[in-house]
């Protein structure tokens, strides 16, 4: 009976240990291809724990008798430690909050500093944009944007900012931060419990494998840019119950963070250089920032498509955008496309002819990459994968060196 308990109190402290070691950014987790232990682990939770603890019920009696009583307590009190620990302390919902209003102004009343980032949407003549300041903490912000929802997300592990219409099976769905898979958020729906990746909103576990969350264009850029290209819009404003919790200097954004996690590669195609990266049909491409920042502007092709990517004259707002086969294009010092007499501004609005606009394509900054995933049972390693399990390209016309960005399994 004693060693029932004994099994019981230990296999607790190792279960809840283990249910969130996988999912959370510690020694080794994110380099293993623990997604489906993971979510074994969880979904069978209850379960588990109360086979382990009726075990320690039946054996209590035994344990308690004799000279090792003490020794029994103990592990009783580290156990019921470790338990409030792993499920009300280390989780990720419970470490990074929701924001308790959504709070957004017009110019005239906005208090953020003009230099700061901000994840920006433009539909049905509404714009709204979303500092990369408090999305970093939150990981997701609920909002609706023409008459829609929409969850801003963003995970400063890999630095991907991306906006979905949280949206499944035909119906509104909320989401919670459950965790981390390969360094990357990930999110739990709160009607079938799948969990599903951030950075290309894909379900990774659960009865939901496979689907997809619609996404929703966006653009970087700062909140100064953002007032010049839209007016009217909108910037969210800090949570005054969270403004503690920001980084009120901005240091992520600007690449001065020290954590191991988010700090910034000033040199190019190293682990956490910046590029940006571009997904279209089935063809991806990374392009290296500080070849970026030298030039401003680049035009190339994506698969069969024909691109432009710019870099606005504060060194910090970008923008992609289509462009004809026949044309390439330059930008001037108030960051204006052209292409022969044709000008169009930031936001690829032709200044001429406002009704013809370039088509935008979906850009984002991101780290370079993260380690190869290392499976469970095998200890073998998987090739790094893009964003959208694509083979990565990558674009680096001066070095020629080559690199991977954002992968995420396949």
């Amino acid at each position: 009976m004693k060693k029932l308990f004994y099994t019981g109190a230990i296999g607790l402290i190792l279960f809840e240990i283990s249910n969130v070691y996988f999912i959370m950014p510690m020694p080794g987790s994110q380099e293993l291809d623990s997604i489906s232990l993971a979510y074994f682990l969880y979904k069978w939770r209850w379960v588990i724990r109360m086979v382990l603890l009726a075990m320690v019920i039946v054996g209590i009696a035994a344990a308690f008798r004799g000279r090792s009583k003490w020794m029994a307590g103990i592990l009783l009190l580290l156990a019921a430690g470790v338990a409030y620990l792993f499920n009300f302390r280390m989780t990720a919902d419970k470490m990074f909050l929701q924001p308790e209003a959504v709070v957004m102004a017009l110019k005239s009343q906005n208090k953020l500093p003009g230099d700061r980032l901000v994840i920006g949407v433009e539909k049905n003549n509404e714009a709204k944009a979303y500092p990369i300041e408090f999305l970093a903490y939150h990981h997701q912000v609920r909002d609706s944007l023409g008459g829609q929802p929409i969850i801003v997300t963003y995970c400063s592990v890999c630095r991907t900012g991306r906006v979905f219409e949280p949206v499944v099976n035909g119906l509104p769905e909320q989401f919670r931060l459950v965790g981390m898979n390969h360094f990357n958020a990930m999110f739990e729906d709160a009607t079938t419990k799948s969990w599903w990746r951030q950075v290309n909103g894909a379900a990774v576990a659960g009865s939901l494998k496979g689907a997809q969350l619609p996404e929703v264009e966006s653009r970087q850029m700062t909140v100064e840019k953002w007032f010049e290209l839209y007016p009217e819009g909108l910037v969210m404003q800090p949570d005054e119950a969270f403004i503690h919790t920001y980084d009120p200097h901005g240091n992520f954004e600007k690449g001065k963070s020290k954590g191991s996690l988010t700090r910034t590669d000033s040199l190019s195609w190293k682990a956490k250089s910046w590029v940006i990266g571009i997904a279209t049909g089935q063809s991806s491409k990374a392009y290296d920032w500080n070849e970026l920042v030298a030039k401003r502007v680049i035009n190339d092709t994506i698969g069969e498509k024909f691109i432009v990517l710019a870099l606005a004259s504060d060194g910090s707002s970008f923008a992609a955008f289509e462009r004809p086969a026949d044309k390439v294009f330059t930008i001037n010092d108030r960051d204006e496309f052209l292409a022969d007499s044709t000008v169009y501004d930031f936001a690829g609005r032709n200044l001429s002819a406002p009704a013809n606009q370039l088509k935008p394509i979906q850009a984002s900054q991101e780290f370079t990459d993260q380690p190869p995933q290392k499976n469970l049972l095998t200890g073998k390693r998987r090739a790094r994968r893009s964003i959208n399990g694509f083979e990565d390209i990558v674009y680096n016309s001066v070095s020629g060196e080559s690199g991977s960005y954002c992968p995420v399994p396949g």
